[in-house]
């Protein structure tokens, strides 16, 4: 395994998993998401993944966001058969990397907040009623698991608050794989509604190489980053959704998608060193965002 290194140009991550692999005609309707594809489909994951690759991303984020020992455990799927699936999502997103001979592809293993695995929508709001103990409690065997498949970094993604936040600094410290912290916000704060100035300070720890925001709108972005730049002497991280908009009552995305390249150099101006997109973001729109980033005079 190589050492994951921020140093050099930025590097480009991959879009939607799960968008990828439901237009690919997959129903990631239940509480696993599109962590039921590491039991049913892994082949998919693993298609989904080397299409990222293919147009241009150098880091795959794994199918274990929802995946816990709880979730499965509500499948049937014992604990020893669950970490086995955890750090197969690992495995198939470097089987992936595999499709260029003599290229490193990186692989960061997703750690979705406690939230995600209530599939209530809770990751959107944070303030579970859980105690910072209790998270951790939750946390640690799931970062364990995977652990023991040798990811380059945790994507320790889409949270929503700073006890969470806090709570996953404070295992990884205790764990060998370095890790990004990324927060999911609304305008200038966290879901939760904490200010960003005090979400981004958690990182400011030695087990944390970047840190920014996810499964957000792109808008919302570039403020981020100025923020991030003036708490933390930390490499940038943004992967926002396509700017589409999710009707819950309805189960629909509505809007239009208001990610482009344009926006991806303007990041990268602003200070990020890893870009790339989150819900709704197709391999073709990481394509446009790796051609803007790395096209000669970029």
């Amino acid at each position: 395994m190589n050492s994951f290194s921020l140093s050099g140009p930025p590097m480009i991550l991959d879009g939607g998993l799960a968008t990828e692999l439901e237009a690919h005609g997959h129903d990631l309707s239940d509480a696993l998401w599109s962590a039921r594809l590491l039991v049913d489909s892994p082949e998919e994951i693993v298609a989904a993944h080397a299409s990222f690759f293919r147009a241009g991303a150098s880091i795959a984020t794994t199918a274990s966001y929802q995946a816990s020992f709880e979730g499965f455990a509500e499948r049937g799927i014992e604990r020893a058969d669950a970490a086995k699936l955890m750090r197969r999502s690992v495995e198939l997103a470097r089987l992936a990397g595999d499709v260029e001979p003599g290229r490193y592809r990186w692989v960061a293993a997703s750690v979705g907040p406690y939230g995600a695995t209530l599939a209530d929508g809770s990751e959107y709001r944070g303030r579970y009623g859980l105690t910072k103990r209790e998270l951790r409690a939750f946390h640690r065997p799931r970062l364990e698991a995977l652990a023991e498949a040798r990811p380059d970094v945790y994507a320790l993604e889409t949270i929503p608050d700073i006890d969470e936040a806090e709570a996953l600094v404070a295992e990884v410290t205790e764990l060998d794989v370095p890790a990004w912290l990324s927060f999911t916000i609304s305008g200038l704060r966290t879901r939760a509604g904490q200010p960003l100035a005090e979400a981004f300070s958690v990182a400011d720890t030695d087990a944390i190489i970047a840190v920014g925001v996810n499964c957000s709108a792109p808008d919302d972005v570039l403020t981020a980053i100025e923020i991030a730049r003036e708490v933390v002497d930390k490499p940038i991280v943004v992967y926002p959704n396509s700017g589409e908009g999710w009707d819950a009552q309805h189960r629909a995305w509505t809007g239009r998608s208001r990610l482009s390249a344009e926006q991806a150099r303007s990041w990268r101006a602003a200070g990020a060193q890893l870009i790339g997109g989150c819900c709704r973001v197709r391999p073709e729109d990481i394509a446009a965002v790796a051609d803007a980033l790395t096209a000669p005079g970029a």
